[in-house]
């Protein structure tokens, strides 16, 4: 296996700027999955490292070779496609040993691979069949086969769960996880699904408007998000984003808007105190607001009016209004509450995200 070093990394199609100056270090046998939304430059990203696109400016080098001017067949990389690609008269068997077979690889040789191959992936009964004869999940298992076969240095995956059902979807990440433990490759993973990401990934890389906007551990995105956007993407049910005003009072600092007054936590204080008489955006997970108990202080509690109840059976969502925000909270399932009817939430403020309203960087 080998590192990939992406430096100054760009790519432009005429008057769209793609990928702008992404610089990356994946390390050797990590799994790092390229996160964001639709046209974000994350697949053009892994198709210049692929070799499938040309790179406008900057240096891509897997393992010690500098790889701009090799082709695809020469950069001793494995690429697993969103619609599998699968040649449909070809046999399974066919179909995983073709790039062994083009490389003249001994026919021995060539059957071991395809059977170890398969054995991992838990697909020797189906060897001899058509891909019409494979449901979508045996498809994406023999997509898969094809690229081990190969025992190239990367491994390249590029929204390869997209086309599978929610059940398969979760069953085929796992698979996908002990696969790379065992194998001990390195990859680079592709998606749109920010659960992907953070239940794959050993790092994310969160991409937005051809930037890269943090790369990190899933949970420190998660719990040290680097601007909003990260904090917005990264999450289900998403953040909850609201306007605030910061004001300082009897040596504490205040968050306050319509409908809600808010005691900062200590460890916030020193940071929001040069923001005093100015509005920044406060964020809330939805986990961190809960039902008010009598013994919750007033500064951490606000009252607010459920409009929709959302039971999902591991938890409930509540979409609540307060004043003129609306906000989602995560409840316990065996919270009962009335629509329409006022209700008192409590917050957890030592778990409050900051972010400047203008930069929209982190406070």
């Amino acid at each position: 296996m080998a590192q990939v070093v992406m430096k100054d990394l760009n790519k432009k199609y005429d008057e769209v700027h793609a990928v702008k100056d992404v610089n990356l270090h994946v390390r050797d046998k990590e799994f790092i999955v390229l996160v964001g939304p639709s046209g974000c430059g994350k697949s053009t990203t892994l198709r210049m490292v692929a070799g499938l696109e040309e790179i406008t400016a900057g240096e891509i080098a897997i393992g010690d070779r500098v790889v701009n001017d090799l082709p695809p067949k020469d950069r001793d990389i494995a690429m697993v496609f969103q619609n599998y690609a699968l040649y449909p008269h070809m046999t399974v068997y066919d179909n995983m040993a073709f790039g062994l077979k083009m490389r003249k690889f001994p026919k021995a040789e060539i059957l071991k691979r395809v059977q170890d191959a398969a054995e991992i992936l838990g697909i020797q009964e189906l060897l001899k069949r058509k891909p019409r004869q494979l449901s979508g999940g045996q498809r994406q298992r023999v997509a898969v086969g094809r690229a081990i076969v190969r025992h190239p240095q990367v491994f390249l995956f590029d929204e390869p769960l997209s086309n599978l059902d929610a059940k398969l979807r979760v069953q085929m990440r796992v698979e996908l996880k002990r696969l790379h433990d065992r194998l001990e490759t390195t990859a680079i993973y592709v998606t749109h699904d920010q659960v992907e990401a953070m239940t794959l990934g050993d790092r994310v890389v969160v991409m937005k408007d051809g930037w890269v906007q943090q790369v990190g551990e899933p949970l420190e995105l998660y719990g040290r998000p680097s601007n909003r956007f990260v904090a917005g993407f990264i999450g289900s049910p998403a953040m909850n984003f609201v306007d605030v005003g910061i004001s300082e009072a009897n040596g504490a600092v205040w968050i306050e808007t319509q409908g809600l007054r808010l005691k900062a936590a200590a460890d916030r204080t020193d940071r929001l105190r040069p923001y005093k008489g100015q509005k920044v955006t406060l964020g809330i997970r939805p986990e961190d607001i809960r039902l008010a108990s009598g013994s919750d202080t007033p500064d951490r509690t606000f009252e607010s009016v459920v409009e929709v109840v959302e039971p999902l059976g591991s938890e409930i969502l509540l979409d609540m209004k307060i004043a003129s925000a609306q906000m989602v909270a995560r409840v316990e399932p065996t919270v009962r509450v009335k629509v329409h009817e006022p209700i008192k939430m409590a917050i957890n403020t030592d778990r409050l995200h900051f972010f400047d309203l203008k930069s929209e960087a982190a406070i």
